[in-house]
This record gives structure tokens, C-alpha cells and sequence, in this order.
């Protein structure tokens, strides 16, 4: 399972070379899954989803579930981003419901947080879709949970965020 996080902060910038960049999303290298922790963490859903992507392909079990957890929980994300909030519910209860068997961490990931993020996520999220909302009030409501990140705004805290195991963010 990956190594601690590289101390490099923005990993995308520093990966320079094809050969880099290929190297990073092998299976068998730790800076693919931090890549994909560090796109996660600033809302790069759909760069997430392709780097853990290219990783689940190749990687074996037990890695293997954890990461497509992980990618589902970030695909869910991006679809709450585009309004979708019925592709978001399906892959929040999907994702988290393939964590759980990770808890309480797993590859220095506190895995336990992140189901609990996305859990208290989902069940915000089923509860409007409960009351039909109209399309401008699942903007309002992505908008709300998404916000842009660098902002100064302080992080929403129904947006689950990968936390390395010593509690802090793992970006």
C-alpha cells in the first residue's frame, strides 16, 4: 500500500515528463495513489477519477476495492458538480458501502472519516431529493458543498476530504 505522502505539494506541476506522468499512475508506484489523494482533496474529481482509474485497472485485491471506493466517492462528487444529484446518491451509497470493509484506515488513509464524510453526505443529499427540488436548487445546493477551493472560505464539512491517519488532510 502507498508510502507517506511525497512532500511535494502540488505533485501535477512536478510531474514534467510523459515518462513521469506514466510512472506515477503504475500500479506498482506510491505517487499515483497520492496524485489521485491530491486531486481528490482539490476538487479535481474527474482528474481523480482518471488516475484512480488507470490504477484499480491494474492493481489486485485488496488495493484494488479500495481505490474503486475511492474513485466512486469522487465521481460522485463530480456528478453533485454538474446537478446531478441522483448520480451523486448512487455512488456515495456505492463508494462508502466498498470502504467500510477499510475502517478504521487503510494505506495511511483514514478511512473511517471519509466514510463518515460521505455517509453524513448522502444523507443530506437523500433527504432534499426527497422534495423534488428544481434545478436551480440542486445548483444552489452544489454550489453550497463545492465550494471553490483557495477560496479562504472555510472547507463545508459535508465535503468528505481524504485525511492521512495522523488527521491531517493528505494533500
Amino acid at each position: 500500500m502507498p508510502d507517506p505522502a511525497p512532500p511535494e505539494k502540488d505533485l501535477e506541476t512536478n510531474l514534467q515528463t510523459d515518462l513521469e506522468l506514466e510512472t506515477a499512475l503504475d500500479p506498482r508506484s506510491e505517487t499515483g495513489f497520492w496524485l489521485a489523494v491530491h486531486q481528490f482533496n482539490s476538487q479535481q474529481f474527474y482528474a481523480c477519477h482518471d488516475t484512480l482509474e488507470a490504477l484499480w485497472m491494474e492493481a489486485l485485491e485488496p488495493d484494488k476495492t479500495f481505490y474503486q471506493g475511492i474513485l466512486q466517492v469522487a465521481v460522485a462528487l463530480y456528478h453533485l458538480g454538474n446537478q446531478n444529484l441522483r448520480g451523486a446518491i448512487i455512488l456515495l451509497g456505492e463508494g462508502s458501502n466498498r470502504l467500510r470493509r477499510y475502517e478504521p484506515d487503510y494505506g495511511e488513509i483514514d478511512v473511517t472519516a471519509l466514510v463518515t464524510q460521505s455517509l453524513k453526505l448522502l444523507a443530506w443529499l437523500q433527504q432534499i431529493s426527497l422534495q423534488s427540488p428544481e434545478p436551480e436548487q440542486i445548483r444552489a445546493i452544489a454550489l453550497e458543498v463545492l465550494q471553490s477551493p483557495g477560496t479562504g472560505a472555510p472547507a463545508n464539512p459535508l465535503l468528505p476530504v481524504l485525511t492521512q491517519v495522523s488527521g491531517r488532510s493528505a494533500d
